[in-house]
């Protein structure tokens, strides 16, 4: 009897062992997993911290975005500028192809007006005396030989016919070289220009100077008239250059004369 009680003690204590081992395992399951829940549950915070921060500064590059937005403005300003330039750029080359009839004239009349100047001049280097003379004449055929050219190229673009060689005959004018055929102002009539062939040394410096002067007052008086009335921009800008260049010559062939 004392035996059988003693095996009911022993099983008793065996299944409370058993139960708190199992209460106990139970307890630290429970806890585990708890833990690994928080830890859980903290990692995603984190990474929701992460992305929120990671949203602010989605945020602040967007509001960057509105804060640069002044760039829209800017790049709007800049292609208007550029349309701008563009505007004026068509519109300075259409100034540069349109002609009127003042720059048919100026063309026309101008090249064989430079056609006499540089005959006068080719005959300076064989009878000129004054070096100075000689080198005034140099000067011109230098000058006004491209701008020959010029002219001639600007009458070919525009279908107008340019002069020929010999359309500057002195035969064709007269009244004592201030006016002649075609209203050109300056030309030597074919007697001037035979005097000043026949003349050499101090002579020919002087008869050379004085018609030059006429010659070169007609061509300003031409280039003034293409100023006013033609409508060619880089037949006006030549009609500027022809103005300073030769009223400067007048100056000077005035002063080797003794004029001024």
């Amino acid at each position: 009897m004392f035996h059988k009680r003693s095996l009911v003690r022993r099983t008793d204590s065996v299944r409370r062992s058993g139960i708190v081992r199992r209460t106990d395992s139970v307890r630290r399951s429970g806890i585990v997993r708890r833990t690994a829940v928080v830890a859980a549950t903290g990692a995603a915070a984190l990474v929701l911290a992460a992305c929120g921060s990671s949203g602010d500064g989605g945020g602040s590059a967007g509001h960057g975005g509105h804060n640069a937005s002044p760039s829209a403005p800017a790049s709007a300003s800049a292609s208007a500028s550029e349309s701008a330039s563009a505007s004026a750029s068509a519109s300075a080359s259409a100034s540069q192809k349109r002609h009127n009839a003042a720059d048919v004239a100026f063309a026309q009349g101008m090249i064989p007006h430079h056609r006499q100047a540089l005959e006068m001049a080719e005959l300076a280097p064989g009878r000129a005396q004054s070096a100075e003379v000689k080198k005034l004449a140099a000067g011109i055929k230098k000058a006004q030989d491209p701008e020959i050219k010029t002219l001639s190229g600007w009458l070919t673009s525009w279908g107008e016919q340019v002069p020929p060689a010999g359309a500057q005959d002195h035969s064709m004018h007269g009244g004592g070289g201030r006016g002649g055929s075609h209203g050109m102002a300056g030309m030597m009539t074919a007697e001037e220009m035979k005097r000043l062939e026949a003349a050499s040394g101090k002579a020919f410096d002087t008869a050379f100077m004085e018609l030059m002067i006429k010659h070169h007052e007609g061509a300003v008086e031409m280039a003034r008239t293409e100023q006013a009335n033609g409508a060619h921009a880089p037949a006006k800008k030549m009609a500027g250059e022809i103005i300073t260049s030769q009223s400067a010559e007048i100056k000077r062939m005035k002063k080797l004369l003794g004029e001024s």
